[in-house]
């Protein structure tokens, strides 16, 4: 039986890299409690080392901040390290002090010797400057920078959040770029709120190094005298000096990580990294070098001054002055020979014309909060749910809602557009409740007095804290968001034939060619063009009907489109097919219908007119002012009943009278007897024109 030995999952591949950070976390815990010997911790203190100048050289090589989004959590991770390895070191150091200066490794010994001459004095003192370097300057600056630098980045979160939404709906960028800008503005803020954090641990790891110092050294003194039997004297210059080493070998990389920090929160994101920040802003003025370069030779020059120093760097900044004047004077001359000629005035083109929005919504500065997306805004979530509330109940997806601020406009109004006109507007109080007077409440209220803007009801603006109040006097209260968000659901309801663009027709023909593409393969563009189908669309729309069901909708006009291809006629032929939905979106499932009717007279009086005018039905204007006013009598009775206001006619007369009763009344329903399905029963309510 062949067998083959195979790693565990975790230890495969990518999944390494996950375990990095786990497994150097504990071997730093480990440190702190393992003994370990001279080698290893020379092994360590070299790595360390070697670790801060990586990072100070990759915070020299960024182009901005973000690019080292990792330096927080490295910073943490680093002066872990150095506070392990001082306590593994102390550990040696007062176990084997007393065998010599190189009982705990040889790093901390050449640190000891070479570095301060193996005087322990001039030790202590270059010690105690390295720290006070470290922790008072280096430090101090960074943490104030980053913490500055924080409140400012969220301070201007809001305003960056607002561009980035401007952007998104000028069409500028897209919704990844747009999600990515997002990102990178909230990673910017979390980065600089760490970096102000992480800097305190830094200046503990400072304060630790001091205590540690003067412990290894009593301690040593302790152990050395009397558990070793040492002079005074010579403990004295065996333990210092591996303490100072040992406390050198920990500052000098915590003061390179601490430079690496101040590079990274201090410098300005450009194209270029830090080292050609420096040339390009300090070697890159000619005048600048000749001047200083002038200083310092006047200054050599002078009796007592050392010449030859002075003299030299003198030379030398001239030297560089004159070799950049040089070369910017070639560049120049390149430019003016190769510069081409200044070019005439652009005319205007077809890339100067914008696009309208075909739906938007603007509002006054003081409403911007409920439309900031950065604060997961209620308005905008309640306009995502418009528009899938709209697609589910219509039938097509509305264009998408373009939200900008308009400071041209009242501080509290908002405007809704459509095509870049203006179709409805309204005022609201954010911060406060709209109480809406149905007609049935208990009492009043106290606030400002306003009208609900979709149905005109009288309303209250009043305080957070009364609604409980209105509610149990019977107001409905809502908050400004929700008007808003009821005013624009009412508006592109009324306004759908007008959203129905051909776009919007040729994906729900994609939609449909999805489960049935023989069918839409069959009428378009074969049998009706693209356009009359938008027609009968807008048609059915324009009287509220919805166009869900959009496989009967072109089956009825495959079938018709052979003998009849105007719109109209199309409409009607499919207002029937579609009758059982139609009369279940006015009534439900309710069994009896109450409809208004025409009177006999009057219904002949609109026959001949039709005949005689044919199919634009024109009615004499005396018939029509009556036949507005009667109409508008027996809808008021109908609505005063509780009753949708319907009225049916005969097939031949809807098409005529439902276009000229929707513009006095948009509320009214025309329906032909065609349109009644097979088992509702007729009651007529009232009849229009018994006076005629």
């Amino acid at each position: 039986m062949n067998s083959t030995f195979r790693l565990p999952a975790f230890l495969n591949g990518a999944d390494w890299k996950q375990l990095a950070g786990p497994l150097f976390i504990v071997m730093i815990l480990a440190m702190m409690v393992m003994p370990l010997p001279p080698f290893a911790l020379d092994v360590l203190f070299t790595f360390n080392i070697a670790l801060s100048i990586i990072v100070l050289l990759a915070s020299l090589y960024t182009q901005k901040a973000l690019d080292f989004a990792a330096f927080p959590t490295i910073l943490l991770v680093s002066t872990l390290l150095r506070l392990s390895l001082n306590v593994a070191s102390t550990r040696i150091v007062l176990l084997e002090g007393h065998s010599g200066p190189d009982a705990a490794g040889k790093v901390i010994e050449s640190f000891g010797h070479f570095l301060v001459g193996g005087n322990y004095t001039v030790g202590i003192v270059v010690f105690i400057i390295l720290v006070v370097i470290n922790f008072v300057v280096i430090t101090k600056g960074a943490g104030r920078i980053a913490e500055v630098s924080a409140r400012f980045t969220l301070d201007a979160m809001p305003g960056k959040q607002m561009a980035i939404d401007a952007d998104l709906n000028a069409g500028l960028i897209g919704e990844d770029e747009a999600r990515k800008r997002r990102s990178e503005v909230a990673q910017e803020a979390d980065f600089y709120g760490s970096m102000d954090g992480a800097s305190k641990f830094v200046r503990g790891d400072a304060v630790a190094g001091i205590l540690i110092l003067v412990i290894n050294v009593l301690g040593g003194l302790a152990v050395g005298v009397l558990q070793h039997d040492l002079s005074f004297a010579d403990a004295a210059k065996n333990y210092t000096l591996l303490a100072i080493g040992d406390g050198l070998v920990a500052q000098i990389p915590a003061l390179i990580i601490s430079i690496a920090a101040g590079i990274i929160v201090s410098r300005v994101s450009t194209e270029q990294d830090i080292s050609s920040q420096l040339l390009s802003h300090i070697f890159s003025n000619s005048q600048v070098l000749y001047i200083t370069g002038g200083i310092l030779g006047l200054m050599g020059m002078t009796p007592g001054m050392p010449h030859f120093v002075f003299i030299l760097l003198a030379a030398g900044l001239i030297t560089i002055a004159w070799r950049t004047s040089q070369k910017q004077g070639v560049e120049k001359s390149r430019e003016q020979v190769v510069a081409p000629p200044m070019p005439e005035p652009v005319d205007a083109s077809w890339a100067d014309v914008e696009p309208v929005d075909t739906l938007g919504l603007e509002v006054g500065y003081r409403l911007i909060p409920l439309v900031d997306t950065s604060n997961e805004a209620e308005l905008v979530k309640r306009i995502k749910g418009i528009r899938k509330k709209f697609a589910r109940e219509i039938g097509f997806l509305a264009p998408a809602v373009h939200i900008r601020d308009n400071l041209e406009i009242h501080p509290n109004s908002y405007r809704i557009t459509l095509k870049g006109v203006e179709i409805a507007s309204g005022e609201v109080q954010v911060g406060q409740l709209m109480a809406i007077d149905p007609g049935n409440v208990s009492g009043s209220l106290p606030g400002a007095a306003t009208k609900e803007p979709v149905f005109g009801l009288p309303a209250i603006w009043v305080d957070n804290n009364l609604r409980e109040q209105a509610q149990s006097m019977g107001y409905t209260v809502v908050d400004a968001g929700t008007v808003i968000a009821t005013h624009l659901n009412h508006v592109v309801g009324l306004h759908a034939a007008e959203l129905l663009g051909r776009q919007e027709v040729q994906q729900l023909l994609d939609h449909l060619s999805k489960d049935s593409p023989k069918l839409v393969e069959d009428l378009v563009p074969k049998l009706l063009p693209l356009s009359t189908l938008q027609k009968v669309l807008q048609n059915l729309l324009s009287e509220g009907v919805h166009i869900r069901d959009m496989r009967t909708i072109v089956e009825v006009l495959a079938e018709h489109a052979v003998r009849i291809q105007d719109p109209y006629e199309l409409t009607a032929i499919i207002r029937v097919a579609l009758g059982r939905s139609i009369v279940q979106q006015i009534y439900g499932r309710e069994a009896e219908l109450p409809v208004m009717s025409l009177e006999q007279n009057l219904e002949r009086l609109l026959m001949q007119a039709m005949n005689a005018s044919g199919e634009s039905g024109i009615i004499e204007p005396g018939l029509a002012t009556n036949l507005v006013d009667q109409a508008g009598v027996a809808v008021n009775r109908q609505e005063a009943l509780g009753q949708t206001p319907v009225l049916l006619v005969p097939a031949v007369l809807r098409p005529l009278l439902s276009r000229f009763l929707r513009r006095a009344l948009p509320q009214l329903k025309v329906l032909s007897h065609a349109e009644i399905p097979d088992g509702k029963n007729i009651r007529v309510t009232s009849l229009i024109g018994g006076t005629v």
